[in-house]
């Protein structure tokens, strides 16, 4: 495919030449005109790794929860006065009540773990993801410094995924133990408009994945602080996620019927490819009416070798393949509005390093445009429709242009 837009190119270029030109081209002028060509061919394949960028940064926001961890130890006044000796703090509040709303026990549980007695929990939850990104390709130049001469190119990519999320928990002291199943559905489609040759193309493909398991996770937490007067609650947590999921290494991407600019992968992936590492801590403190949550947490991508890193029709070519660790922060506050339902709001950031290849053979090459900032807006809000079962729904909206525009997910976690 890439040889043949420069061929059409100079097959164009010579039909509009007199043949008397033709044949008295210099060899300087062949010459000339083999290097216009190089320039092209260039063009085109960076056009096709943009695309792969672009395909990559998908997956990897896609692939990141939406929201830092929140509070479920908020409870609700319950009017007894304070024993003589004693201070009226959260602490104080949970002996007084026995146990917190279930409405708020499974904001906490998501992220920091339920530290109960010793008893387990499922969770089912569905989660819709909506990603739209757009790339300006100016193919040309100024004129006067005010015209633009040439083509514009507009390459979009608007991306759809549902992502059931399987999830059991086992609670016992102060530790929680957890495995996290997720099966995803994706849907891709890729537009382009603009000129890659004299006539105008604007056309428009999409791509879909059918359920599929993604990466597996399993997790541990350990809360090592109890809130007191002057402390918050502390919890420190570690995840391990292994690549079950489908990897996006060596996806070829094929032309589409009509628009030389296009090219579309054959598939989507439904994880990363590589094990990651995830240490993390959380921080909860009660500021009466509200709960002030914080986390921080670091994750690592350890480096893996792939048979084939090329998305090149006809081409087979290993490699090592280094994706970008990256870093999450968040911060939030909650309120109980009854004894049955609770709403917070956070902000959450998550910034990821460039990631790099390496083809056999070759050196490390960074991936440009691989590194990404994305914020998010998040609001949630539970219920608690039994003792035992309990409805979180979230919506999450992108701050920044690596963001999904929007997540949405609803929960319902089971306690037995």
């Amino acid at each position: 495919m890439h040889r043949s837009l420069p061929l059409r190119l100079a097959i164009c270029v010579a039909a509009l030449l007199p043949p008397s030109f033709v044949a008295a081209a210099t060899p300087d002028e062949v010459e000339a005109l083999k290097r216009e060509l190089l320039e092209l061919k260039q063009r085109y394949e960076t056009q096709q790794k943009a695309l792969m960028v672009l395909e990559q940064r998908v997956r990897q926001v896609e692939d990141q929860p939406s929201g830092p961890p929140q509070p479920k130890r908020l409870v609700t006044s319950t009017g007894k006065p304070t024993p003589p000796g004693t201070s009226s703090s959260y602490g104080q509040s949970l002996q007084e009540d026995a146990e917190p709303p279930k409405s708020v026990e499974n904001i906490y549980d998501e992220a920091s773990g339920f530290f109960g007695a010793g008893r387990f929990s499922f969770e089912t939850g569905l989660t819709y993801s909506h990603y739209d990104s757009r790339q300006l390709i100016l193919n040309g130049f100024l004129a006067l410094d005010t015209i633009f001469l040439g083509n514009i190119g507009v390459d979009n990519i608007n991306a759809d995924t549902w992502t059931l999320d399987l999830t059991g928990r086992y609670n016992a002291n102060n530790w929680q133990f957890d495995i996290n199943v997720p099966v995803v559905y994706r849907e891709s489609t890729y537009e382009s408009a603009g000129a890659g040759n004299s006539t105008s193309q604007s056309s428009d493909e999409t791509v879909t994945r059918d359920p599929e398991i993604g990466d597996v996770n399993v997790g541990v937490a350990w809360r090592f602080l109890n809130e007191t007067e002057t402390r918050p609650d502390a919890v420190l947590s570690l995840r391990v996620k292994a690549p079950t999921g489908k990897d996006p290494y060596g996806i070829k991407l094929v032309p589409v019927a009509g628009n030389d600019n296009l090219n579309v992968p054959e598939e989507l992936p439904t994880g990363n490819g590589v094990w990651s590492i995830t240490p993390g801590i959380s921080l909860v403190k009660t500021v009466d009416p509200a709960v002030l949550f914080g986390s921080l947490s670091y994750t690592y991508n350890l480096e893996e070798s792939f048979s084939d890193i090329s998305a090149q029709q006809g081409t087979k070519l290993g490699g090592k393949v280094d994706l970008g660790d990256w870093f999450q922060i968040g911060a939030g506050v909650a309120f109980a509005l009854n004894e049955r339902m609770s709403m917070s709001f956070s902000f959450s950031d998550l910034i990821a390093r460039k990631s790099k290849i390496k083809p056999d053979g070759q050196d490390w090459q960074s991936i440009t445009g691989s590194d990404y900032n994305a914020g998010y807006f998040n609001w949630g809000l539970t219920y608690a429709l039994s003792p035992k079962l309990t409805v979180v729904p979230n919506l999450s909206i992108g701050l920044t242009p690596d963001a999904p525009d929007f997540s949405f997910s609803i929960k319902f976690p089971y306690y037995f």
